[in-house]
């Protein structure tokens, strides 16, 4: 319970004053007392209660108890719990008293008016045993916690409109509300009170950056009632009379968290007195609510999938065909960017992040498009944005972008435990360079909002070493029965070598990589014998092992893995210009849906009939109950540097767990 204000009473003439229901009131009785005051009573009418606090030690009283010894220490309280019918419809007296007179040295009175006000919002509070303990102005974390949630209403749910929903302030159509939060002013008493009193709604200067407020100012079916009445450059509203008990505002988010949001939002409701001509408005109360704009995030490969992404270029027809007979087996949905609108850029993993946001009331995808800025750059406004799907964006001021700012180095963990701590929506895993070390590291505002949203807090791992520079060149992850839920898979050339000096030991050293290749340019097949005879590229791959192998120890620590849930796929590089690329297609570079895998057909050595490469990726994974579909991308995507994984992306369902439930 809040104090409001100090109410001082007179000898000379009542005074009366406004009471916000349940919101306790100091009276003042020590500005005016009659002289030889020893000890008084206070009284009040049935709807007030009275309360006399003697000391903080002792706590309080009720007052009509007894009569009370006149100590400038005591505090009188007065609540009301019930708004009033008329003004001045109840009271407090106080009579002042001396032992050496039979009769009441004075009276004072003071007329009360109760007014309920109150600022409410959905505060989330599914689970807890006892809402009445929720202070709105606070916002919890975890499954005990509570507070609002705002979405940023990124989408654009009219079809006729060219920006986003929250880049305007219109309501363009009655969609766009349910993107929205609905924050509800209640006021009951007496309508005669708001004859010389005003309900204000505020916020900060700050907050006002971060959401936009919307007031039916008419009947709310219809999109022409809605006013902007708070947010960006308007920081006041004074609230009409209105003729019912309440009224309700839509909120909607502007901003994602970010390096210079933390991403809480605070509105206020004041009650403001101008009963006196004399003197400037007085604030009687105020009452708030916080939001937390709800952040953007991300899904781990082992969530369902629900869209398939991918570019049709030149020379990818059979690549095409290959992903869409995979995605009718996985049950999704194909979306194919043609040509015309890609112009022959393939990489629609590097391009976007498909993610999601979610709120009690909504939930919807919203597409994060990297600052690559390919030929594919318009492809995520033009034609994912759209309505429920949602769009955002961080570009450097600067010409900062490089590599690795391409979404192929941005990756998320499925939920893990490391460190005693829990990941229910995993973690971000982003490449950079070694601690120290002058080198690629992802743009800094991309690292800023990755890390603001705090949900999913980031893992930097070390990708500096290669020549593209992406995650997903060397890991990738796939949903298994048992243990975590997931294995996470690691490009191997210890895996590889070994794999190739046993089967040179079974008299297989002839078998060739890379027989069967059909492209524009002729590949030059390569044998068993001649790669285990290669000193040079046998070193470069101890050197890549070495790179793994610090990442491994980095993912194992924190995410909590052991070697159980790692699986080693063999995987040898080669260097060009001092990085790696992959000497035959990169087989953790797969596409993942559910449990069917689209991996790159890596052309390995036949023996017996069988690539020997896919017969161990196979023995790896099928065991799992995975499905195994060898891509062929060789030309179109693996002499170019990409795989499988680069060539596609995938909208996938959102978690279960709900992330206002766990603790950052």
């Amino acid at each position: 319970m809040s104090l409001q204000r100090i109410v001082r009473v007179s000898l000379e003439h009542a005074t009366s004053a406004v009471c916000v229901a349940g919101v306790e009131t100091l009276v003042d009785i020590y500005g005016s007392v009659p002289e030889g005051t020893e000890m008084f009573e206070v009284y009040g009418t049935p709807s007030v209660d009275i309360y006399i606090s003697p000391s903080v030690e002792r706590g309080r009283e009720r007052a009509d108890t007894r009569r009370w010894h006149f100590d400038t220490g005591l505090e009188i309280i007065v609540v009301m719990n019930s708004p009033s019918n008329d003004l001045n419809d109840s009271h407090v007296q106080i009579s002042y008293h001396s032992s050496r007179e039979p009769l009441p040295l004075a009276y004072a009175v003071l007329y009360l008016t109760c007014v309920d006000i109150a600022l409410d919002c959905d505060l989330n509070c599914e689970g807890r045993q006892n809402r009445s303990f929720v202070d709105k102005r606070d916002w919890v974390w975890g499954p005990g916690g509570y507070g609002a949630i705002l979405l940023v209403n990124c989408d654009r749910d009219d079809l006729n409109c060219n920006d986003q929903d929250n880049r305007d302030r219109h309501v363009h159509c009655l969609q766009d509300l349910e993107d929205m939060s609905v924050m509800v002013l209640r006021t009951q008493g007496p309508a005669a009170l708001f004859d010389d009193h005003k309900l204000i709604l505020h916020t900060s200067s700050y907050d006002a950056k971060w959401a936009r407020v919307f007031h039916a100012c008419g009947p709310e079916d219809s999109c022409k009632s809605y006013r902007h009445v708070l947010g960006q450059d308007k920081v006041s509203y004074e609230v009409p009379r209105f003729h019912g008990d309440e009224e309700r505002f839509f909120v909607e988010g502007l901003s994602f968290p970010d390096a210079s949001f933390t991403g809480l939002v605070s509105f206020h409701v004041t009650l403001l007195d101008d009963s006196n001509e004399d003197f400037s408005e007085s604030p009687v109360f105020t009452d708030t609510v916080v939001f937390r704009v709800a952040p953007w995030i991300m899904t781990p490969s082992t969530l369902p999938p629900l869209e398939v992404y991918v570019c049709r270029v030149r020379n990818n027809t059979c690549f095409v065909d290959a992903v869409a007979e995979l995605a009718t087996k996985a049950g999704c949905k194909l979306t194919i960017c043609p040509q015309n609108e890609n112009r022959n850029d393939r990489w629609i993993q590097d391009e976007m992040e498909l993610g999601y946001v979610q709120a009690p009331h909504k939930t919807f995808p919203v597409v994060f498009d990297s600052p690559r800025n390919g030929e594919l750059q318009d492809f995520p406004y033009k034609r994912i944005l759209g309505p429920d799907f949602g769009y955002v964006t961080r570009e450097p001021q600067d010409s900062s972008v490089s590599g690795l700012d391409s979404f192929g180095n941005l990756e998320v963990s499925p939920p893990v435990v490391a460190n005693g701590k829990e990941y229910p929506l995993g973690r971000i895993l982003i490449g950079g360079n070694l601690p120290g070390s002058s080198g690629r590291r992802v743009t800094q505002v991309v690292r800023d909002f990755l890390y603001a949203q705090r949900v999913q807090s980031p893992v930097e791992l070390f990708v500096d070493w290669l020549a593209v520079g992406h995650v997903d060149e060397f890991l990738s992850f796939v949903p298994a029965p048992d243990g975590k839920g997931f294995r996470m898979l690691l490009a191997s050339p210890s895996a590889c070598f070994k794999l190739f000096q046993e089967k040179q030991k079974w008299g297989h050293g002839g078998a060739l990589l890379f027989k069967g290749v059909v492209g524009d340019k002729p590949v030059n097949t390569v044998s068993i014998r001649q790669v285990l005879s290669n000193v040079n590229l046998i070193s470069y791959n101890k050197f890549v092992q070495s790179c793994i192998d610090w990442n491994r120890e980095v993912l194992k620590r924190e995410l909590g893995l052991t070697e159980r849930d790692i699986i080693d796929i063999p995987q040898l590089f080669k260097t060009e210009r001092r990085k790696a690329v992959a000497f035959f297609p990169d087989l953790v570079n797969m596409l993942v849906l559910g449990k069917h895998l689209g991996i790159p057909k890596p052309f390995g050595p036949i023996i017996n009939g069988h690539c020997c490469l896919e017969e161990k990726v196979r023995s790896l994974l099928e065991p799992l109950g995975l499905h195994c579909t060898f891509i062929d991308d060789f030309t179109p995507y693996h002499m170019l540097h990409g795989e499988v994984h680069c060539g596609t992306n995938v909208r996938r369902q959102p978690f279960s767990f709900k992330w206002w439930n766990m603790v950052p």
